[in-house]
């Protein structure tokens, strides 16, 4: 099951090992099951600390292998084979149910430890998934901490008919106690204060007795963590409010024109990031979403306030606003209605998900045709729409796709409506531009793929100059209309929207910011002068 190289990888990791663990399986007589079977007995003989027990009535789902702490009674499930992606959730597994320590704050680890009740928490998911990892090593690091916190994660294309039973057609998919929890990325920090419902208040009272910064970056992806690093560079007080570290990069599978790196994935890529800028004194503020700005013009004590949605408010003299971008919907009729219930934007979380069904892509551009060619291993059918006469991505990919038996290209395609049964997506309506008839493709799933739409919202009413399509504007030095507010990356009028350039213009940023502050007195020193 397991390679030489990735035993002797594994064997070392298995050192750090302070306990017994129990690997418990529960089989049946499936090629899944006899492939888990092979892998837990491969990581048994690695260690003599971890014990393989076979127990068909240890669950009803089957197969399933359970990771057990036998002394404090922690159970972390594994219900398919956790490979691909979740081979790295199986790893965290095994050391932090053996004593290992977790790389969290002593005050998360005992909030984790301190929650009461039962709580049982499903995670469907997909092995193609790059977002599904962090929700599963979330929620195990919580049932490894506290034994009243049970956690499986399921491959949904191993239990294909429990996952069509509950209609799940996003990964990741979350219960609790059998009820639905959650879709989609979700941290550490949120799942503790949806469960926790006293953590948000707290939280909220901390971030409101920070001392003003001197340079504010709202925004985690790599416009922001370039900021912030050029920020700490010049050793002034620097910190980072964002909703998820990484941004829109988390949501990206393969990278391949990062200079100097020949190919990455997009979440290592980010936790690389985030490693970065760990490494500078710079106050990092997760899973906080920015809700309004206002200048310091406004303010009674002269700094620049960034208010968020737990109410809490950040004060800076300058502010680098780095919040990127988002997948553009479609805005017709059903999009809302059956999202995640067949409508979705990541092909490789939600592709395994309709495994022989037929599906289109809307989008031509690059993410379309690249969509389509990663689908088209999965399902029966792809239909890829555009609106326009021509595609526009590169045409070695249009050459792919053409060259693929079943994927069609249809352009001039106006999409206009989502079709479904109240459950599940079913149809897609949508006009031939050239001849104005109408038509209905049979579908079970649409991946939209038509670009992205800048993180601005909270701007309005903020004296922040936005472009018709609601970039932010900018000038050479990245300088926005508002004096000390600057802004990079994709949610600002720069063209070209990749991962390089807003790295560049994040440094840019963050030094026209540091530039200001040298010019420009503190409100401290204001207020002093009058004394």
């Amino acid at each position: 099951m397991l390679d030489q190289n990735m035993k002797t990888q594994l064997k070392s990791y298995l050192e750090n090992l302070k306990t017994e663990v129990q690997l418990v399986l529960s089989l049946d007589d499936s090629d899944t099951a006899q492939k888990l079977h092979t892998l837990a007995n491969d990581i048994a003989s690695l260690s003599d600390k971890v014990i393989v027990i076979e127990d068909q009535s240890a669950s009803a789902r089957k197969p399933i292998m359970q990771v057990v702490n036998p002394i404090k009674q922690t159970a972390i499930g594994f219900a398919g084979l956790p490979m691909g992606h979740e081979f790295t959730s199986l790893i965290l597994a095994l050391l932090h149910s053996g004593g290992h320590p977790m790389k969290l704050d002593a005050e998360v680890i005992e909030q984790m430890a301190n929650l009461e009740g039962e709580m049982n928490f499903e995670i469907f998911i997909s092995l193609s998934c790059q977002n599904c990892p962090d929700v599963v090593q979330a929620l195990n690091m919580m049932a490894a901490t506290n034994p009243n916190i049970k956690t499986t994660m399921i491959d949904g294309a191993a239990f294909q008919d429990e996952a069509a039973e509950r209609n799940i057609m996003a990964v990741p998919s979350v219960y609790l106690n059998g009820e639905v929890f959650t879709q989609g990325r979700i941290s550490l920090t949120e799942i503790l204060a949806k469960v926790d419902t006293g953590a948000a208040k707290k939280q909220a009272i901390a971030l409101n007795e920070k001392e003003p910064y001197e340079v504010l970056v709202v925004g985690g992806g790599p416009a922001g963590a370039s900021a912030a690093i050029y920020a700490a560079r010049k050793g002034i007080r620097t910190g980072v409010v964002a909703e998820r570290f990484g941004g829109q990069v988390m949501d990206t599978m393969a990278i391949e024109n990062f200079i100097s790196v020949k190919e990455t994935q997009g979440p290592k890529l980010a936790a690389a990031l985030e490693e970065h800028v760990k490494e500078y004194d710079v106050d990092i503020m997760n899973e906080q979403r920015a809700s309004r700005l206002v200048s310091a013009e406004k303010t009674a004590d002269g700094y620049i306030h960034v208010e968020l949605d737990s109410g809490a408010i950040l004060k800076s003299r300058s502010v680098i606003l780095s919040t990127g971008a988002r997948w553009r919907e479609m805005n017709v009729p059903g999009e809302q209605e059956y999202r995640n219930k067949g409508v979705a934007y990541c092909p490789h979380c939600d592709g395994p998900l309709f495994k022989g069904k037929k599906v289109a892509v809307i989008g031509g551009g690059n993410s379309g045709i690249e969509a389509a060619i990663d689908l088209a291993g999965i399902v029966e059918h792809v239909t890829v729409l555009e609106f326009a006469d021509t595609l526009r991505a590169d045409q070695v990919l249009v050459n792919k796709a053409n060259s693929m038996a079943n994927i069609e290209i249809i352009k001039q395609a106006q999409t206009t409506e989502v079709i479904g049964d109240g459950t599940r997506v079913t149809a897609l309506n949508y006009v031939d531009r050239a001849t104005g008839d109408a038509k209905q493709i049979e579908l079970a799933g649409i991946f939209v793929q038509i670009g992205l739409m800048p993180n601005s919202d909270f701007l309005k009413g903020s004296g922040i100059a936005l472009s018709p399509r609601g970039e932010i504007e900018v000038n050479a030095k990245n300088e926005t209309s508002v004096a000390g507010v600057f802004a990079a990356g994709d949610v600002t009028t720069v063209p070209y929207k990749q991962i390089i350039i807003a790295m560049g213009e994040g440094s840019k940023a963050s030094l026209s910011a540091f530039d200001h502050l040298i010019r420009t007195p503190s409100p401290t020193d204001t207020a002093n002068a009058y004394v």
